[in-house]
């Protein structure tokens, strides 16, 4: 009780002239760590009889095991979390540290799901504090409301550490290339945030062999979370169905002569439901096709001489208005040459 009476009045000092409204998330979560580390100084004090308590700007580099259990961590998380900081408190990138939890506490994460996220993705570390801001408000701004915001970044962190330059090329080439609604690139950021990563040729040869080969639309695509799956994934099942007579690419109206399954049930299940109830065939049968396959396609590949194309170099997060980058280099029936 003491604790919380200590943290509540560091908090009514650091607002006495600002209120909640007018208070950034920032400055609020900076506050909040810095009056638990102080209450626990004192707690210690009294307990070791010395006066612990530690000047007003805590030097980043000098966050001791004791200060991550003030922070909310368990002894043992404080533990993990101090060892693995081990190489950041000797590098540029200590400075981030404090920072970094603050954002990710301040977002609404607990201790557990920090620990979670620090661990999936030890490169928060080492991003500026105005980016990591930026990024998240940009996130915001894209729809992700909260709750929905806070389990894409315990899922997926590294989506913190991507430029908003690139985030925004995948945004407009969602909406503009493959047609899909604000509110459905909302929601495929939500269901498939490593998609902000994916390769933009690649990304529209996806889309595109779904959309054209397959007949599915873009409702169908996010309903079943298209974009969580590889190209060869979606390819591999579409194949064995299509080969075994199961499924038919629709004609220019839209009409096949058969019932084709829907793509949630041929992606959205594990092998053996798809087997059992959608290929209607056994696992040997599947595992052969799937060898002989690969080898066609790669075959294939080599005949058309296509290579992977290299990965895309993002500029600073001020470079948010060039547009030179959102252009698509390749449609669905193109290759790349070497």
């Amino acid at each position: 009780m003491g604790t919380r009476v200590a943290v509540n009045q560091v908090l009514r000092l650091a607002v006495r002239n600002a209120t909640i409204s007018t208070l950034c998330p920032r400055q609020f979560g900076r506050y909040y760590l810095q009056s638990r580390w102080c209450c626990s100084s004192t707690n210690q004090a009294t307990q070791h009889n010395q006066d612990l308590n530690p000047p007003s700007g805590i030097p980043v580099t000098e966050l001791s095991l004791r200060s991550f259990i003030d922070m909310g961590f368990t002894e043992s998380q404080a533990e993990q979390i101090y060892e693995s900081l081990a190489n950041v408190r000797r590098g540029d990138s200590a400075k981030h540290i404090l920072p970094t939890l603050t954002a990710l506490f301040v977002l609404g994460l607990n201790p557990s799901s920090v620990k979670k996220c620090l661990e999936k993705c030890p490169e928060l570390y080492t991003i500026k504090e105005a980016q990591l801001q930026q990024r998240i408000s940009n996130l915001r701004k894209m729809g992700l409301v909260e709750g929905s915001l806070q389990r894409v970044v315990a899922h997926y962190p590294r989506i913190l550490t991507v430029p908003l330059k690139r985030v925004k090329n995948v945004v407009m080439f969602l909406k503009e290339k493959c047609l899909f609604t604000s509110q459905q690139v909302t929601d495929i950021i939500r269901d498939c945030p490593a998609v902000v990563l994916e390769n933009l040729d690649q990304l529209e040869y996806k889309f595109q062999y779904v959309y054209f080969r397959m007949g599915v639309k873009q409702a169908a695509m996010v309903k079943c979370r298209l974009f969580r799956y590889s190209l060869d994934e979606v390819r591999c099942r579409h194949t064995f169905l299509e080969r075994r007579g199961l499924y038919e690419t629709p004609d220019k109206k839209g009409q096949t002569t058969i019932i084709n399954p829907n793509l949630d049930s041929i992606l959205n299940v594990d092998q053996d439901t798809f087997l059992a109830h959608v290929a209607q065939a056994s696992a040997e049968e599947y595992d052969v096709f799937k060898r002989l396959a690969a080898r066609e396609w790669r075959e294939e590949e080599l005949q058309q001489g296509r290579t992977e194309p290299d990965s895309d170099d993002e500029d600073d997060d001020e470079d948010v208005d060039d547009d030179d980058d959102r252009e698509a280099k390749s449609g669905y029936g193109k290759r790349r040459k070497k």
